[in-house]
């Protein structure tokens, strides 16, 4: 079945039988008994539900997984990845990561006993490999720098050692990018991005392509409550119907929009994996369908950034990407603000580095839009 299809009718399991088009909201916390040691499969809405099994479902087929678990965000599918490992863990990341995970990382897991490599390239991952390592995390396009990693070449490594291996697939999504088909064993989403795609729900996503894996995690899930409500599982829903057709048009916009700002005296520096001078080009090509709708570019200073912050008016200055509308952030403030200043600036994030995402608006508006920024 075509990727488009599987957005829309992804899953083939009923769960009423009124005929209803759209899936129903099972706003219920607890669901009866037929009798004793009986079940009609669903007892506990913190265990499961039926509208959000009917969105793990579809979430799966689109990743080509064994099982989709939703969460209730992103970051509380992180955590419970985390969960997975005993004290004394050792966990190799990529060094350019969203800063909430980072933030995770280097202020709650690390006081459960785990440690963290942060690495730049698959040579620095080799050499960090430990007796104690369980796992390799990256992005890929990394968050805001937009990196590219190899998934292929890292599986090989992870496989070679027996390490578990998560993908954070927000930015591109299963409709560019499979993570699972090149040896991944985890594809990691904030399904509020992307998936979503409206800025109204927040949810995250662990797809798994071992069951006896997803066991462990639902455990560790329904143990710790972090699950996704029966209304932003609808939500969600709703939003993956239209993903498709979405990200083809926003990549559109973005492919122009990052050619615009390759042309302007005051950028730069432009990081987007669709243009052919970026680093990651050619692994883009070979390991995804398409490039996205995520840019990051640097100005010649922190008072022209801010400037353009203050002075977009269809992009909204906000955190948060992947929705209809175009969001420009400051990543220095904003999502990597809890990151040491040193890191930051290393990693090319200071006061001059934005970080836009593409929305639905006309190519041309979103072009003027920051023309004019730029003048005023």
């Amino acid at each position: 079945m075509d990727f488009r299809t599987l957005c829309i009718h992804g899953c083939d399991k009923k769960f009423d039988c009124t005929g209803a088009v759209s899936v129903p909201i099972f706003q219920s916390a607890t669901f009866a008994h037929p009798g004793v040691g009986r079940s009609t499969g669903f007892d506990y809405s913190r265990t499961q539900n039926p509208t959000r099994e009917y969105l793990e479902n579809i979430v799966a087929r689109l990743e080509n997984g064994a099982e989709a678990i939703a969460f209730s965000s992103g970051m509380a599918a992180v955590n419970t990845l985390m969960e997975l490992f005993e004290t004394g863990s050792h966990i190799i990341a990529s060094d350019d990561l969203y800063g909430g995970t980072h933030r995770l990382f280097f202020n709650i897991s690390i006081k459960k006993g785990l440690s963290f490599s942060l690495v730049n390239s698959l040579e620095q991952m080799r050499r960090s490999i430990t007796p104690d390592t369980r796992a390799i995390f990256i992005e890929t396009p990394t968050n805001p720098t937009m990196q590219v990693i190899d998934i292929a070449a890292v599986s090989q490594l992870a496989e070679k050692h027996r390490l578990l291996l998560v993908v954070d697939n927000t930015f591109l999504t299963p409709y560019f990018q499979k993570p699972l088909l090149l040896g991944a064993d985890v594809s990691l989403h904030s399904g509020t991005k992307y998936l979503g795609g409206h800025n109204d729900a927040l949810a995250g996503f662990l797809v798994v392509k071992d069951h006896d894996l997803a066991e462990r995690l639902r455990f560790v899930n329904n143990t710790t409550g972090a699950c996704l409500s029966p209304f932003d599982s609808w939500l969600i829903i709703r939003g993956i119907k239209t993903l498709a057709v979405r990200l083809e048009q926003q990549q559109k916009n973005a492919i122009q929009v990052a050619a615009w700002l390759e042309r302007q005296k005051s950028v730069t520096a432009v990081h987007y994996p669709g243009l052919r001078n970026h680093p990651g080009y050619e692994i883009s090509r070979r390991q995804a369908s398409g490039f996205g709708a995520m840019i990051s570019f640097a100005l010649t200073d922190g008072e022209t950034a801010r400037r353009m912050l203050e002075n977009v008016r269809i992009i909204q200055y906000a955190e948060s990407l992947g929705g209809v509308e175009s969001l420009i952030t400051y990543p220095v403030l904003q999502t990597h603000a809890d990151i040491p200043e040193e890191e930051r600036k290393a990693k090319g994030i200071n006061e001059s580095l934005l970080r836009l995402s593409v929305g639905l608006e006309s190519a041309a508006d979103i072009i003027n839009d920051l023309e004019n920024a730029f003048k005023k």
